[in-house]
């Protein structure tokens, strides 16, 4: 095969690969909704550490803010609804988290507070991005709030969890460090397109090394 034939096959290749990059990422944007700072009420608690024990306590306290802030604005149709009524409660957060960490016997300092300005990661759950920024939030920090936390979505009400192993059990909810959108699909995203790129390069390599 002729080198300018050889040229134009690579090039077309080349411009096939871009091409699919775009439509892939294209694809994504479109199917791949953006929740505002603005529109969210979220839940964040920082671990003492992330010892066994420590981060037991974090599930069981967790599972009760959880419950409890539930049922106070599971109905309420608005975001400032919603934000009133668990400002009014956090001290009924704070009675929450120190009858679990009695309960297990644990002599240890937290906070509880609602604050507007909670800094938050960019998250991807189910086909909702949630991106990074400052969130309305209740904030608990236990002990030293050094372990591993964990977070959800308040309002709209989305803390729907499989407790064990972090799961979303719907398309709406979010967890500690795993989501509906598996980091499995993720990296199979990577090495196909990887895969693509190591393999014209080596065509190229055999070609005019």
């Amino acid at each position: 095969m002729k080198p300018r034939a050889i040229m134009y096959l690579l090039i077309s290749l080349f411009v096939g690969l871009m091409s699919w990059e775009a439509q892939n990422a294209q694809a994504e944007g479109a199917y791949h909704g953006q929740v505002s700072a603005d529109d969210a009420i979220r839940l964040r608690i920082l671990a003492n550490s992330d010892s066994i024990a420590d981060q037991a306590i974090k599930r069981e306290i967790r599972d009760e803010v959880n419950a409890a802030i539930g049922e106070w604005i599971g109905e309420m149709a608005t975001m400032d609804e919603a934000a009133a009524e668990i400002a009014s409660r956090v001290p009924e957060l704070e009675a929450i988290v120190a009858e679990q960490l009695a309960a297990k016997g644990v002599d240890q300092d937290y906070s509880v507070a609602f604050d507007k300005e909670v800094a938050f990661p960019t998250k991807l759950y189910g086909n909702m991005v949630y991106p990074a920024g400052l969130y309305h939030a209740v904030l608990i920090t236990l002990g030293e709030g050094q372990g591993e936390n964990w977070w959800c979505v308040l309002f709209p009400p989305l803390c729907f969890l499989d407790m064990d192993n972090g799961e979303a059990t719907n398309t709406a909810a979010e967890g500690s460090n795993s989501d509906q959108y598996s980091g499995t699909e993720e990296a199979a995203e990577v090495e196909t397109s990887f895969f693509f790129v190591e393999w014209f390069e080596s065509i190229w390599d055999r070609l005019f090394a």
